[in-house]
């Protein structure tokens, strides 16, 4: 199976309006493997793993979010995937 990764950096209204949650239950959908957390500059880091379509339909997703978030700004970066993660999990804030 071609699998891809996909890290996302969100900002705007992404903090306290369940973007994580609901990223999880996203990407959990999508048969997606990885983790969202919440940074310290109130933005939101996302990496996972997947079919290129899936990713594709997170990456828009991203774009919204949540119906309470208000995304301002997705930067992208793409690579290989590494086969390292189990399930998509949000990740605790350090």
């Amino acid at each position: 199976m071609d699998s891809r990764r996909v890290s996302l950096r969100i900002r705007g209204r992404v903090q306290g309006v369940f973007f994580r949650e609901s990223a999880r239950t996203e990407a959990l959908r999508l048969g997606l493997k990885g983790w969202v957390r919440n940074l310290p500059d109130g933005s939101v880091e996302a990496v996972a793993e997947g079919p290129p379509h899936a990713l594709e339909a997170f990456v828009r997703w991203s774009h919204r979010g949540p119906p309470q978030a208000r995304v301002t700004e997705v930067e992208r970066a793409d690579a290989e995937a590494l086969g390292e993660f189990i399930t998509f999990i949000v990740e605790r804030s350090s």
